[in-house]
């Protein structure tokens, strides 16, 4: 029997999980800030793809805890993701 995509991601994604779980949260925070800095002053389009990892890493975390958040916390990660794609398209897309 074939497991389902969330099957296959969760398995897939578990060992990095608990390498993150590892690491102190406050390194965590440093880097995920530092990200967004780089996005915010870097110029184009190395803005935008830093932009781009943090989306991913948020999207990322946001489909592996899906099913365990209340509405207001899906509604609140969405927004963030949705947020930092725009940012990202922004600044990956050629001024004009």
């Amino acid at each position: 029997m074939a497991l389902s995509f969330r099957s296959r991601l969760e398995h897939a994604s578990a060992p990095w999980v608990e390498r993150l779980n590892t690491v102190p949260r406050p390194v965590g925070l440093v880097l995920l800030v530092a990200l967004i800095v780089a996005g915010v002053v870097a110029p184009r389009p190395w803005g935008g793809i830093a932009f781009l990892v943090v989306a991913a890493f948020v999207g990322w975390l946001l489909f592996l805890t899906w099913q365990r958040l209340t509405l207001p916390e899906r509604l609140m990660r969405v927004a963030v993701l949705v947020l930092a794609v725009a940012v990202a398209v922004v600044r990956v897309a050629p001024a004009g």
